[in-house]
């Protein structure tokens, strides 16, 4: 059994750190005892030591699940810059690829194995987890993902329990996430069979992050004030759609702000470009849909700016947890308008359209590709939605969703970011090819780089990076690419240039479209569901009277939380004199007396202890956020709420 010192040398050898911070030592120790073990720990607060170290003091190999591809990228870098043997396998490899991987972590002694949780139900996966007999935890990122009650909820990771039965000798679990309620932190270890109930948690508290919510009719003009009102440091603006990343980020500029924008609809060279000139200061504001964020660790980010509501309070705080990463004052604002409330509630049938607005979607695809009825079973597609759209005359938002909750369902898995390199194979033998001499210059110095820098080109597609050659021959990209795609046209070489299109594979052979059926657990539930969300999310849009981060934090059930002193209503209270204690006091005698849950006369408000204008301000407060209702004379406390 190691003991904590042998942790710190870890540490200590590896990150430079003298000793753990927050409760890293505590999941240490825990995992490191072969406990399953259930971290909650905020953005920011050192997720990967939790598992790393640990890993590194054991014999055998971590896996790590995760679908943050760019995050494990990125991870298994860095540990290889520290000289610590890591692999990874995601949606997009080529299976060539996947077997040199999969190969390395049976016989060469690697230490960590990264996957993304699509990639557990492969049989080539699951074939060679059999001859690993070296496996000595698996950790589970993101671990809400799990949970049908998690914001983010994906039916891949119901898999990671079955990873623990194909293992063939007892395994510990440490799963670990930033965002999760009570009710999805039961939930998650549950479906990852925890022997028993483990959880570390930290206070979800930023003490240097001031919330504030600033209601405003023109949100561009708002926008100018606050960035021009917070110099320094970088930004970050939130916006729900792709097409406001870029109108915002061309209207910033216009006021002499540098802005980038970024969104999943990019190229990968264009989100690394892009992000890169945030991440070295060479513009100041990213404006992002919520595919920027993940794993970006800049410290000096005053800023986080939702343009657009959130969907969620776990979405909202975790974006929001992006900025004072170095534990400087920092700033999260949202800003919101009356309008907002109507365009969140209009979510709901977008994201969770009629069923048989889905059963539709199914069929129409199954005509888009031509598919018939017991057919098709593993086939994958890529799919334009836009071209299907115009050709079934249906909305892309409403397709969108439709595609997801069949993919939830099981009947289809929908990628939306499949990570389609651009792949390239010899159609000529070596020696046909040394024997050609025609071609310009250009295209000599570009064979000659691919071969050079390229293996296996002769035996299968290889993966190549049009950019990379670029940098090597001092040819334009473009050039490269009119290069390649000549050579394909010539029958000297097969090329399949880099592809942003989704794709669709069908996990079951196609069905009657009256066959199609959406449990519970992926439909009803989930919608139900989704509606508390946007519920709770509009109540700490809308509340003036309660502390900004007291309700983040009672809404993860940390029930002790207390008044920030900083947020914008904090702030206001301060200024108005009023005091915060004297109208929770009011709040709670309002609810003592309604906890019964049967009506009573508004007249009883009088027979409350504190001024009758204070007790009025308090309970219309508490109308506003729905936490009461009145009919007639009569009050009690929301049913909803009980």
């Amino acid at each position: 059994m190691r003991t904590i010192e042998d942790y710190r040398k870890i540490l200590k050898e590896y990150w430079g750190h003298d000793d753990f911070r927050g409760i890293q030592r505590e999941i240490i120790e825990s995992i490191g005892s072969g406990k399953d073990t259930l971290g909650l720990m905020p953005t920011g607060g050192g997720k990967s030591v939790c598992f790393q170290v640990p890993t590194i003091a054991m014999d055998g190999m971590c896996i790590v699940v995760t679908p943050l591809i760019a995050l494990m990228k990125d991870q298994v870098s860095q540990l290889r810059m520290r000289e610590i043997k890591a692999e990874a396998v995601y949606s997009g490899m080529m299976r060539n690829d996947i077997e040199r991987v999969l190969e390395n972590c049976v016989f060469g002694n690697f230490k960590f194995l990264y996957v993304s949780p699509e990639r557990l139900t492969t049989e080539l996966f699951q074939a060679k987890l059999r001859f690993m007999r070296n496996i000595c935890m698996i950790c589970v990122d993101e671990a809400h993902c799990i949970s049908q009650w998690g914001y983010d909820f994906r039916p891949s990771y119901l898999e990671i329990a079955n990873l623990r039965r194909l293992i063939p000798y007892p395994v510990p679990v440490l799963a670990l996430t930033a965002t999760a309620t009570p009710k999805v932190v039961d939930d998650i270890q549950d479906r990852l069979c925890f022997k028993e109930k483990n959880v570390f948690s930290m206070s979800f508290e930023r003490k240097n992050l001031v919330y504030v919510v600033r209601q405003t009719e023109n949100k561009n003009d708002e926008l100018i004030h606050i960035l021009n009102s917070v110099k320094e440091g970088s930004a970050i603006v939130y916006t729900r759609s792709r097409r406001l990343t870029s109108e915002i980020a061309r209207y910033l500029e216009s006021e002499g702000i540098l802005s980038e924008n970024y969104h999943a609809g990019l190229t990968e060279a264009e989100r690394d470009l892009r992000q890169a000139n945030w991440t070295k200061g060479r513009c100041r504001v990213m404006v992002a849909t919520n595919a920027f964020g993940m794993g970006i660790d800049k410290p000096d980010v005053r800023l986080v700016i939702h343009y657009n509501i959130p969907d969620s309070i776990e979405a909202y705080f975790q974006e929001a947890g992006r900025a004072g990463r170095d534990g400087k004052r920092s700033y999260a604002v949202l800003l919101y308008n009356p309008q907002d409330k109507g365009k969140l509630h209009r979510r709901i049938p977008e994201t969770y359209p009629d069923i048989d607005y889905i059963k539709t979607t199914y069929e129409n695809i199954c005509y888009f590709f031509q598919i018939g009825v017991g057919e098709a079973l593993n086939r994958t597609f890529q799919f334009s939605i836009d071209k299907f759209c115009r050709a079934f005359k249906q909305f892309a938002v409403q397709t969108e969703s439709a595609l997801h909750l069949l993919s939830n369902a099981g009947y289809i898995d929908y990628c939306t970011d499949p990570e389609f390199k651009s792949r390239v194979r010899f159609a000529l033998n070596k020696e046909d090819l040394y024997r050609l001499h025609e071609g310009s210059k250009t295209r000599e110095t570009l064979l000659n780089a691919m071969l050079r820098n390229y293996t296996g080109l002769f035996a299968d597609y290889t993966y190549i990076d049009e950019l990379h050659l670029s940098h090597l021959t001092g040819i334009s990209v473009e050039v490269i690419y009119e290069e390649l795609k000549s050579l394909a046209q010539y029958r000297i070489i097969d090329y399949i240039p880099r592809s942003n299109l989704p794709t669709i594979t069908f996990l079951r052979e196609r069905v009657d479209t009256d066959m199609v059926f959406l449990p519970d657990n992926v439909y009803a539930d989930r919608k139900t569901d989704y509606q508390m969300r946007i519920d709770e999310m509009l109540k700490y849009a809308s509340s003036t009277t309660k502390c900004r981060s007291r309700l983040l934090l009672e809404y993860f059930g940390q029930t002790d939380a207390e008044d920030c002193g900083h947020c914008d209503v904090c702030v206001r209270r301060k200024h108005s004199g009023k005091s915060a204690e004297s109208e929770t006091s009011i709040e709670e005698q309002i609810r003592s007396l309604l906890a019964d849950g049967a009506w009573h006369g508004i007249k009883e408000l009088n027979g409350l202890s504190a001024n009758r204008t204070k007790i009025d301000h308090t309970f219309q407060a508490m109308l506003e956020e729905e936490e009461v209702e009145v009919c007639g004379s009569k009050m009690r406390i929301k049913r909803t709420q009980e």
